[in-house]
This record gives C-alpha cells, structure tokens and sequence, in this order.
C-alpha cells in the first residue's frame, strides 16, 4: 500500500505536493492545514486521515476534527498526533508507527521497532527548512518511508 503522509500546509497545497500524493491509497495530514479545501483535495486521491493543528484551533471548520488519532494501516498501529510533545510518554506498545509535523523538519527515525515520522512541511517555506513531505510503502512485514523534496 502506498501511503501519503503531509503536514503544515498552512492554506497552501502545492501542485507538486498534489503530483507526490498521486498513486496514494491513503493520505494523512498532520495538522496545520490551513483550510478545508485543502482536504477536500487530498481526499479526492486517497482515503483521508486528519488531525488539526495548534493553527486550526481557532477554525470553526477544524473543530469537528480530532487532536489525536489511532488506527491501523496494513497491520500497523499508527499515532498521528500534530505535535511530538502530545505522543504520551507510555505509548500503546501496539503503536509501530508515530507521525507527527508541527516542526516543520521532516524526520524519519527507527526507535527499536517503532518508526516516528515527520513529513516536515508542504506549505510556505519556514526560515531555511526544506518543503518535503513523505511517502510510504506498507505491507503487514514492513513500512519504507522516504522523504520528498517537493522544493530545490
């Protein structure tokens, strides 16, 4: 299963960013959307997984989307949270894969057998950060992220 993971859009999907997702069965959003037309455009590729951000908390439209969600991918456990400082210290030992954003630094970092993730951030470059976000291929044996580069 190929899976899209973006975040921090901030109001601003890229065509780039909307070429990268193409082929998604699965799109996750990590918060800091920005607008509700940016998910009406990711959910017109794949399945659509969403958190709101600490920048969608004064939206009304964000309100009805969840801070924290759990569900499963393939067999995979998943934490999707906004912000890494809100993954409890006593995870679900079930949980294999953790994404967040919010840093706007994408990551990809094994801890044992749990993966955590960063996409980093897709919308209006911040400072002198990188706009990636990621793609992953899941099977019930194993996930490969990547990172992609969606600026030079």
């Amino acid at each position: 299963m190929k899976v899209g993971v973006i975040s921090d859009t901030h109001g601003l999907l890229r065509p780039e960013a909307l070429d990268a997702l193409q082929g998604c069965e699965r799109i996750i959003h990590a918060g800091d959307i920005g607008s509700p037309q940016i998910l009406e455009a990711l959910a017109s590729i794949g399945e659509l997984y969403v958190v709101r951000g600490n920048n969608d908390l004064a939206d009304d439209w964000a309100r009805q989307l969840a801070d924290c969600l759990q569900f499963d991918l393939a067999g995979w456990q998943v934490l999707l949270v906004h912000d890494i400082a809100d993954v409890p210290a006593k995870l679900n030992p079930d949980v294999r894969l953790v994404i967040t954003g919010h840093s706007h630094k994408p990551l990809i970092e094994w801890r044992g057998e749990r993966l955590y993730l960063n996409p980093g951030s897709a919308g209006r470059r911040r400072f002198k950060l990188p706009v990636t976000l990621a793609l992953l291929e899941i099977s019930e044996q194993r996930i490969e992220p990547r990172i992609v580069p969606l600026l030079p």
